[in-house]
């Protein structure tokens, strides 16, 4: 696992430009862009900064949106969650709780049995199939 206290050089230095955007900057990807949208791999997803393991792909599903959504987290320990009143809105944020990084918000409107969406961003995801 990684230190949630590296500097941000070594953060930029260890993702993309674009998952620091996302995982420690806050930032989202566009809807339909990501590279698991429409994944249908099975196996586990984990956090791009830490590997930590964070959700099942046996609980992807469509949702629209056009980001990956989960219906419920790989353990109830994987997540941290705090109010995110950004953007003119009222939204839960779901960031890794090993490493702090910023995954993206969980909403009340997702399928049985948990009415659970977590909407997450590709690029703080990192699939690892099941062999």
């Amino acid at each position: 696992m990684v230190d949630e206290q590296m500097t941000e050089q070594e953060w930029r230095d260890k993702l993309t430009p674009e998952q620091f955007n996302i995982c420690r900057l806050k930032g989202t990807e566009p809807p339909f862009t990501g590279k698991y949208a429409d994944c249908k791999e099975d196996g586990i997803y984990h956090c791009v900064c830490c590997g930590n393991p964070l959700f099942d792909s046996a609980t992807k599903y469509d949702s629209g949106s056009g980001w990956p959504s989960f219906w419920d987290v790989l353990n109830e320990h994987s997540l941290d969650q705090a109010v995110d009143e950004s953007h003119g809105m009222r939204r839960v944020e779901v960031t890794c709780q090993s490493c702090g990084a910023h995954l993206g918000h969980v909403f009340e409107d997702g399928p049985q049995p948990t009415g659970l969406r977590y909407c997450i961003n590709s690029a703080a995801l990192d699939l690892k199939e099941r062999t």
